[in-house]
């Protein structure tokens, strides 16, 4: 049973309530309402709601300008939809390596990939985390390039006081089921404080208003109010999330490399992850490979973006990324959500270390 099943029993009258609230109101399409919301609780000046965090990360690239003949840099380790945007857009993807440390993007690798034809760097925060992008942001100011800041994993998620969304001349987060937020049927948000960012992006999200070419990308206001009704149960999502990684760390913390949070950073764990650093590396993605089978956990993310099948006939250029291929063959994504209990936790706990 899913962490959002076990919320809908535990909350069904709730959730009834909720949604014949919105049945009565079948005509209404309005989803201004949580766009104030997230703007009020991210302090962005402009909230853009469409169909799923994927369309946000292709509209902010659309409406800064990106096309062929552009690159842009991306992170090798994410989910695909942090680099399919550049390539929906016509332009080159450049995949950069990973630091071993964070599993973000590596200041390095940025610099070695970086050409005159770049205009945008993609930069997601992964699993719920954060890392200091000072030198990145420093570094795209310098080059007169945008910093796209997918958030996608981590709203709630802050840094010395900096929240996850705040960063990016766009930033975007999404409401996917398997996310800290989940909305019935997805969802997403581009954010920005520039007025024609945002309005390109509304007129994106509706056709283009019959003016340009767009899409068909509207948030439902049957989701917007489901979403609506999990945001205001957000700290208590992650104060839960914080209290079982805290339990994972107790328990796994000198037998497997386990992430933990650096000072100042409130991580939100959208995902728990472990990584198997047994030396070798094919010894550690066996033993990684051994214990998943025992466990049923999973894995993310099975390999890097540029080794992706359809990769194979788009353009784009890679860095030697040996981190990201390391991190992808050696890491586990533990069972994490709100409702987990405690012997589920120590079951988890003892098919690692029975296994080891």
């Amino acid at each position: 049973m899913t962490g959002w099943d076990r919320d809908y029993l535990a909350n069904k009258d709730e959730y009834l309530k909720l949604f014949d609230n919105v049945m009565q109101k079948e005509n209404e399409r309005n989803v201004e309402f949580l766009e104030k919301k997230i703007q009020k609780l991210i302090n962005r000046k402009y909230v853009v709601a469409c169909a799923s965090g994927t369309d946000a990360l292709q509209y902010a690239l659309m409406a800064y300008g990106i096309k062929p003949g552009d690159e842009v840099l991306v992170t090798n380790f994410s989910w695909i939809s942090s680099a399919s945007c550049v390539a929906m857009n016509g332009a080159t993807t450049v995949f950069c390596d990973v630091d071993l440390e964070t599993n973000h993007m590596s200041i390095d690798s940025i610099k070695r990939m970086y050409s005159d034809k770049v205009k945008a760097i993609v930069y997601p925060h992964l699993f719920g985390s954060m890392s200091d992008v000072t030198e990145i942001l420093k570094f795209c100011k310098e080059k007169n390039i945008a910093f796209v800041e997918d958030a996608a994993q981590a709203i709630g998620s802050s840094l010395n006081g900096i929240k996850a969304g705040t960063l990016g001349e766009f930033s975007t987060i999404s409401f996917n089921a398997n996310k800290t937020i989940g909305g019935i049927a997805g969802g997403g948000v581009v954010l920005t404080d520039n007025k024609d960012h945002a309005d390109m992006c509304i007129k994106l999200r509706k056709h283009g208003n019959h003016e340009i070419l767009g899409y068909n990308s509207k948030m439902l206001f049957f989701n917007a109010k489901f979403i609506d009704y999990r945001l205001k149960k957000l700290n208590q999502y992650i104060e839960a999330k914080q209290a079982i990684a805290k339990k994972y760390d107790e328990q796994l913390d000198g037998y497997v490399y386990v992430h933990k949070p650096t000072n100042g950073l409130n991580h939100t764990y959208h995902k728990y992850i472990i990584r198997f650093d047994e030396g070798d590396p094919v010894e550690s993605s066996e033993a990684r490979d051994r214990i998943k089978s025992k466990i049923g956990a999973g894995v993310h993310y099975e390999k890097p973006i540029s080794e992706r099948p359809m990769y194979k006939n788009i353009e784009h250029r890679s860095d030697n990324c040996k981190n990201a291929k390391y991190v992808s063959k050696t890491i586990l994504t533990l069972p994490i959500h709100p409702w987990l209990t405690d012997e589920e936790i120590k079951d988890t706990c003892n098919g690692i270390l029975n296994n080891l």
